[in-house]
């Protein structure tokens, strides 16, 4: 094969060049069209490709994670209906409008009954919460350790249900030689709310109209 000088190619007179250097720029130029092509079009699809196999990935993971969720949706009503019908069991388990009052003259008396000195014991006005009302009692008690833990005993021994939380509670000693104690400040017994008593939430349409 004759060696070819680039610098004597003469592309007016394409048609009489070797075929050998014929071969040689069809074969370029196709190189040429093809790396062109690539650039321009294929390049630009294929990076359009992963990004949108990239968002099918996460609309896959998304759309399993709802998924998921939507196929737990039922059991979680469920238990969470169930859960609702025991905390209204438990709430009836705490004292009525009707018994409130006797329920704090148990609780007092009880207190009598295991030798505690009341020096103060006042209910306060009761304040409602959405299903249920709390009614602080103003109280200063004395006695020893084993006359108020006889007392917690006694109240927690009552037919009904009591709830008692201790707020601003001080314990102080008393007495000559210390052997009594002063239990003093507010605590908050609990009762249930009638249907009738129950404010109904902000959303919920007045009188039962839509």
């Amino acid at each position: 094969m004759k060696n070819i000088d680039l610098r004597d190619i003469d592309f007016k007179t394409a048609g009489s060049w070797p075929m050998q250097l014929k071969y040689a720029v069809c074969a370029f130029v196709i190189v040429i069209i093809l790396l062109v092509a690539w650039f321009l079009m294929i390049k630009d699809k294929r990076d359009e490709m992963l990004r949108l196999e990239g968002e099918e990935t996460v609309l896959r993971a998304d759309f399993e994670n709802k998924q998921a969720r939507a196929a737990n949706l039922e059991p979680l009503k469920q238990q969470l209906a169930q859960m609702e019908l025991i905390l209204q069991q438990m709430l009836r388990q705490l004292p009525s409008k009707n018994e409130m009052p006797d329920l704090i003259v148990d609780v007092s008396q009880q207190a009598l009954a295991s030798g505690i000195t009341n020096e103060l014991f006042q209910p306060g006005p009761e304040t409602p919460r959405e299903f249920y009302a709390e009614k602080p009692i103003s109280i200063r008690m004395v006695g020893n350790y084993h006359q108020f833990g006889a007392f917690m005993s006694g109240v927690a021994s009552l037919p009904r249900v009591v709830i008692m939380t201790m707020h601003d509670i001080s314990l102080k000693p008393r007495g000559a030689n210390n052997e009594l104690l002063e239990m003093a400040g507010t605590i908050k017994t609990y009762r249930y709310l009638d249907p009738d008593e129950q404010t109904p939430p902000a959303d919920a349409p007045a009188g039962g109209q839509p």
